[in-house]
């Protein structure tokens, strides 16, 4: 993946993982449920993944 839009609750987060190299546990964090799976909903698009629902994410994805 190149880019990341993972999206909790309100807040939502966008990583150009090219450029910044996030640590490990940190990229887990953002992209697993307390269940420790993948959250829901998440899409693939090309290089980019999109994990959670952030409404501009999906249109700058989608749009």
């Amino acid at each position: 993946m190149d880019v990341l839009y993972a999206a909790k609750g309100k807040k939502a987060v966008r990583l150009d993982l090219k450029k910044e190299k996030p640590a490990k546990a940190d990229l887990l964090a953002l992209i697993l449920g307390p269940s420790g799976n993948l959250r829901a909903p998440a899409i693939r698009k090309g290089r980019t993944l999109i994990v959670g629902f952030d409404e501009v994410a999906y249109k700058k994805v989608f749009g």
